[in-house]
């Protein structure tokens, strides 16, 4: 897919299993784990039912894994969908892909979590809070003036750091994520032991609480979004398949060791929450976590668990910007994006410019407020593209049966129809949802249209030139 004429040094393959694994899970439990289960409660009313979604949920999620492991396998290439969208529907999808995750989707999840980790942090420094300057025009959220806090500041500054350690090398930013990984894995752990060992925790919780909510399949739907919110990001290790080692062994490995640790921190979390809080304290909780510990141990407790939402949002933000700044390279490298962030540094051998671009980027929908907007507006049209990914598996079976498959999966072609089954039924109930959000994402898409034929024609000139 690479185009020859680039005279440059490649990426190089020195990511292991471990930051493989790493990059799944850090990636994935960020501040949803503390967050979504008031969402999940109030949609379903009982405990048993929110288990219940989380387990359809994590076994979606690892359908969705086990089909992703035989195309990261098999096309172990920078951009992860973009590569396999490309190769199973020509480059007009794996550009679409790449065009929605580098402008919108990517980058308002970066400040996203950017933005959780300053909120976190306000509650032990208030002044972070505070409008540093104030934009009269109304250009902000709801229309209004536009405000710069302090904690904006802070937000942009982490992600220009956490953008200037993966610039210096995709070995750097793999020992980070494997570090921060294994810290924010040991605090959750510590988390649910206190929550599950106190005398606060009661098991009758789980049974006999609840709160009055309409349920039904519409509040099933609900509660299930809220859920992929939460195992989002288990596909980003297969954006850095230029660079693991022996891709055809670790990206089976790590996406179904990665997916399957995630579910059972999922459902244990969840367990301690509702032993200690029964469905309607829930249900009232702006953070559950942190109110179940301040339970238990007052103040001092829910502090503790602010501290391991920064942690876990820190390991989540270092993997997206690792990550997802391997998707506007590998379209530059193709030909279908300004040719400078298709290059590599050569000292460093990272997407240095991709990098840069995906950090500045994020960090001016820090500065909009807009980027929860935005990034709930492209969840429609981005599990179209999911979609579209696992039946690349099918497509390519038929289209390439000779290419090779170290890995095929597992409960094929069960699996993948089940994953684009269920993302058909989400598709829908979310058009029927929030219409208005879903033609909003699709005109996001839209926009990259002529953009794809500028840059092939631009590609077909260079290539005869």
């Amino acid at each position: 897919m690479q185009r020859s004429n680039f005279h440059q040094p490649a990426l190089r393959r020195i990511l292991g299993p471990w930051s493989t694994v790493a990059i799944i899970m850090g990636t994935v439990i960020g501040s949803g784990i503390f967050l979504v289960p008031t969402d999940m409660i109030k949609a379903v009313g009982s405990p048993g039912m929110v288990f219940t979604v989380w387990v359809f949920g994590g076994v979606l999620s690892l359908f969705g894994a086990l089909t992703y492991a035989e195309l990261s396998a098999a096309l172990p290439a920078a951009g992860g969908e973009y590569a396999y969208l490309t190769a199973a529907y020509g480059p007009f999808w794996g550009f679409l892909y790449a065009w929605t995750q580098t402008w919108v989707a990517k980058s308002a999840s970066i400040a996203a979590l950017a933005t959780a980790f300053y909120r976190y942090l306000a509650d032990f420094l208030p002044g972070l809070q505070t409008p540093v300057y104030i934009v009269p025009w109304p250009i902000g959220p709801g229309g209004g003036p536009l405000e710069i806090r302090y904690g904006q500041l802070l937000a942009i500054c982490l992600i220009l750091l956490l953008s200037a350690v993966n610039y210096r090398g995709v070995q750097v930013g793999g020992h980070v994520q494997v570090a921060v990984t294994a810290l924010k894995v040991l605090l959750i752990a510590a988390v649910i032991a206190i929550g599950l060992l106190s005398r606060q925790a009661h098991i009758l919780n789980l049974s006999t609480s609840t709160t009055p909510v309409p349920g039904g399949p519409a509040g099933f739907f609900v509660a299930l979004v809220a859920a992929l919110w939460a195992y989002d990001g288990w596909n980003n290790a297969g954006m850095l398949g230029s660079e693991v080692e022996n891709p055809q062994r670790t990206f089976p490995l790590a996406l179904i060791a990665g997916v399957t640790a995630i579910i059972g921190v999922y459902l244990l979390t969840n367990l301690a929450y509702f032993s200690v809080l029964n469905a309607g304290e829930v249900a009232a909780s702006d953070r559950v976590a942190s109110d179940m510990m301040h339970r238990i141990a007052g103040p001092h407790g829910a502090g503790a668990v602010s501290v391991a939402a920064m942690i876990s949002i820190f390991a989540a933000l270092n993997g997206s910007i690792l990550s997802g700044s391997r998707v506007p390279y590998a379209m530059a490298r193709d030909g279908y994006f300004f040719q400078h962030i298709g290059r590599v540094h050569p000292k460093f051998r990272t997407p240095s410019a991709s990098i840069l671009l995906l950090g500045v980027w994020s960090s001016l929908f820090v500065l909009s407020g807009h980027y929860s907007d935005l990034y709930n507006a492209v969840i429609f049209p981005s599990w179209i593209l999911y979609g579209m990914t696992a039946a690349a598996v099918i497509v390519l079976r038929r289209k390439n049966p000779d290419l090779v498959r170290p890995y095929r999966t597992w409960g094929y072609p069960l699996v993948p129809l089940a994953f684009v089954g269920v993302t058909i039924l989400l598709l829908y109930q979310t058009l029927v949802s929030s219409p208005r959000a879903s033609g909003i994402g699709l005109a996001v898409i839209a926009l990259g249209i002529p953009f794809f034929f500028y840059w092939s024609r631009h590609r077909k000139r260079s290539e005869t030139s």
